[in-house]
């Protein structure tokens, strides 16, 4: 009986400590709400105007420590429109700090 629940107690206890230690190894996201200095506004696409496509691309903006935006990733919104957002983006200017991440939304109305 005891050599049946040595096996099980180990299984079980495997379970419960794997999140703790994948969480260790995991490196944070830091997300912050830096002040934005130069906003640039988005060049409405042409082909979207046309057809009077509007809405909101979400993105995440790399920002490195002297304010300017590293690397830009859309990770919501209409194809049309992600590229420009993600240009406007990454010509935007935030505060100096630290390394972030920022969370950033467009809108686009037709």
């Amino acid at each position: 009986m005891r050599l049946r629940l040595t096996p099980i107690a180990v299984l079980a206890l495997s379970y419960t400590l794997t999140p703790a230690l994948l969480a260790q190894n995991q490196q944070p996201s830091v997300e912050s709400r830096r002040p934005i200095v130069l906003r640039i506004a988005p060049q409405y696409p042409e082909a979207a105007r046309r057809i009077r496509l509007g809405g909101t691309v979400k993105a995440i903006a790399q920002v490195g420590s002297d304010g300017n935006v590293k690397r830009v990733e859309a990770v919501g919104g209409s194809p049309l429109l992600v590229q420009a957002a993600e240009n406007a983006i990454a010509k935007w200017k935030y505060a100096p700090g630290g390394e972030s991440q920022e969370t950033v939304e467009l809108h686009f109305t037709p």
